[in-house]
């Protein structure tokens, strides 16, 4: 006699799972594409595919909880304060970054404003020098990761790299202190780790110390406005290892100058930018 089949709670949970988070559309049709930059088959892999699965992991993760409903980039921000959320961390700031990075190409690329020119031209000495720069941090990362052009409250401009799902954000510069993600600091108490981690409940006062977000001991407060992703499977499809001095990382960053949304960078560098970055 046949025993009847169960009905497991274990794929039912898995079957009415909520998908909050979405792959964001983007501002343009790449799916022949990114000219200049991408095959179809590249942009598959790096965009469709990637930005899929970041988002399928994150779903499952903040599924039902508190930050269900919440942008990538604040997940990954609220997350980067516990060392027992890594994987949150993780897929939130993949999925931010990448979305990031899309969102700054252009099948169309325009000069960049007069204003902006000069802002980093006073930052850089020139255009020339940033590209310089820009093309050779890329290059000469030793691991996947990001490089970001961010700039400070004082209109200063730099470049800066995050490592494999680093974040830029200010917020998420507690990540680098002895508690990381992946590690412990056993001499520092449970309850002092808490206290560190959380914002203050109570922030009464216009110019308190308490009235303000916190700054991560040796944070910087930054703002991002272009990035390019220097993660392996970005680059590879189309431009290889480099083996020889042909294709690789170089060329991959050296094109992709030549895509780069000039309009959206100064939009970003705006003191209150208006976009959000899904996801």
């Amino acid at each position: 006699m046949l025993r009847p089949r169960l009905f497991r709670i274990g794929n039912s949970l898995r079957t009415f799972r909520r998908s909050v988070h979405s792959v964001p559309s983007l501002m343009h049709d790449f799916r022949e594409g990114v000219p200049g930059l991408l095959s179809p088959q590249g942009f598959d892999m790096a965009w469709t595919q990637y930005q899929g699965l970041m988002i399928e992991k994150l779903n499952s993760l903040t599924a039902g909880g508190e930050y269900e409903f919440k942008t990538a980039k604040d997940i990954a921000i609220k997350y980067a304060r516990d060392p027992n959320s890594a994987p949150i961390f993780n897929y939130a700031s993949m999925a931010h970054n990448n979305a990031f990075f899309f969102s700054t190409i252009t099948p169309e690329p325009k000069p960049m404003s007069a204003e902006l020119k000069k802002d980093l031209e006073d930052s850089f000495g020139s255009i020339e020098t940033l590209q310089r720069e820009f093309v050779v941090t890329a290059s000469s990362m030793f691991g996947p990761g990001f490089v970001w052009l961010v700039k400070s409250k004082d209109r200063k401009y730099s470049i800066l790299c995050t490592y494999l799902a680093g974040s830029p954000y200010p917020g998420a510069h507690y990540r680098r202190q002895p508690v990381d993600m992946n590690t412990g600091d056993n001499s520092v108490a449970e309850a002092i780790r808490r206290t560190n981690a959380w914002e203050p409940v109570n922030t009464v006062g216009l110019h308190g110390a308490q009235s303000r977000k916190k700054l991560a001991p040796g944070g910087i407060d930054l703002n991002p406005i272009l990035c390019i992703n220097m993660w392996e499977h970005v680059y590879l499809p189309d431009y290889g290892v480099g083996a020889g001095g042909v294709g690789g990382k170089k060329a991959f960053a050296e094109s992709w100058w030549h895509v780069i949304d000039w309009e959206v960078v100064r939009k970003n560098a705006e003191v209150n930018p208006q976009k959000k970055y899904l996801t």
